[in-house]
């Protein structure tokens, strides 16, 4: 891949390490959003632009050092890029849109909420984690550069892992027993675990909610 051209790797890079920040600054405040008269994406938003932005000034310096340089790394790279996206087409059927664009979380009292258990999340726990990280594999994979496989690193080892955690925490308090046998059956990425869920007569029952 030419040098200019690795502007596009290494800012996909960006936009998906900056993705656990934008998290952060979600969740743990999501009592604080849920306040606001206006739509909270007024501030959220171009919060999660200056992140990116913060997050491109400081991995600049190493924007085009590359481990390998060969064209045929975006031949592994191809999978999981295939993963991904189709991971992110099957979601909102199953999901929902207001769920996948966080207005089930910041807008609470306006949507009817409930655990789901079907479609993809009948087989791993958050497919949006999995399908973020598998397009910031492929992107990594393909291009070589430093930058990615620091950044996937991180999210492998640090970020999603405590996202997760912390999420999985929530949803324990607001499902109880349905949440916690639901953890047993799914696991959190495709492959753990054999087959797939079945909700028991009580897991659809309505409750706030955002779930990935």
């Amino acid at each position: 891949m030419p040098e200019k051209l690795l502007f596009i790797p290494w800012f996909a890079g960006i936009l998906y390490g900056s993705i656990p920040f934008f998290w952060l600054a979600i969740h743990p405040l999501a009592g604080r959003w849920q306040k606001m008269q206006r739509s909270p994406y007024r501030v959220l938003l171009p919060l999660w632009a200056v992140m990116i932005a913060v997050l491109g000034g400081v991995t600049l310096p190493w924007q085009a050092q590359r481990i390998y340089t060969t064209w045929w790394a975006w031949l592994p790279a191809f999978p999981f890029f295939w993963m991904g996206l189709r991971t992110y087409s099957s979601i909102p059927s199953a999901f929902g849109m207001e769920r996948l664009s966080g207005q089930a979380e910041l807008r609470p009292d306006g949507l009817q909420q409930s655990l789901v258990v079907s479609g993809l999340h009948a087989r791993m726990r958050h497919p949006i984690y999995f399908a973020h990280l598998c397009n910031l594999a492929g992107w990594t994979l393909g291009s070589g550069l430093v930058v990615n496989y620091g950044l996937l690193a991180v999210s492998c080892f640090l970020t999603f892992p405590l996202m997760i955690w912390l999420e999985e925490r929530e949803l324990i308090k607001r499902f109880g027993p349905d949440y916690l046998d639901y953890r047993k059956a799914v696991s959190a990425f495709p492959g753990l675990m054999p087959g797939s869920y079945k909700s028991s007569p009580h897991a659809n029952t309505a409750s706030p909610l955002r779930k990935r």
